[in-house]
């Protein structure tokens, strides 16, 4: 038989790579130029971060983890999924207490979900409330985050 971890280690585990897999699908997701198999990773990172969290993290890690794995599946071209995991995420957020950035991604990402399926009423509605959601962020280096992230979705759909 195996033997079986501590259940704290085992905790911290899952945090450490929620933590990892999350800030890799990011980083890739801002990589120019992905290729096939980062497209591959960036997916994989997003999902395993999200099984992380459901093991060792809270509700809000979960709310988090949806707005990821939207914002890698709008990249992907995956529209109505991306927009269901953000729809996920914005109903927890606003319902929960979250830190002021957290609605502005959720927000987001439905707005760049919305582009993918080139719904320019959905898109227009939520990328106006990440905007303004976006400069009321207290913390300078977290608004600076979500000010480049917004940038890399359309802000406008051709008709």
């Amino acid at each position: 038989m195996t033997p079986q971890p501590d259940p704290d280690e085992l905790n911290r585990w899952h945090h450490h790579f929620g933590v990892a897999c999350n800030n890799q699908a990011w980083a890739l997701a801002g990589k120019p130029g992905r290729s096939p198999d980062e497209d591959r990773d960036m997916l994989n990172q997003a999902f395993a971060s999200a099984w992380h969290w459901s093991k060792a993290g809270t509700a809000l890690n979960g709310a988090r983890a949806d707005v990821t794995i939207a914002h890698v599946l709008a990249l992907l071209g995956h529209g109505p999924l991306a927009l269901a995991h953000a729809r996920r995420s914005l109903a927890y957020l606003e319902a929960h207490p979250a830190e002021d950035w957290d609605l502005a991604f959720a927000h987001a990402e439905i707005a760049h979900a919305a582009a993918v399926l080139g719904d320019g009423g959905l898109h227009a509605n939520h990328y106006a409330l990440a905007k303004q959601l976006g400069a009321a962020i207290s913390e300078d280096e977290d608004r600076q985050v979500f000010e480049a992230e917004l940038a890399r979705i359309p802000n406008k759909l051709n008709p």
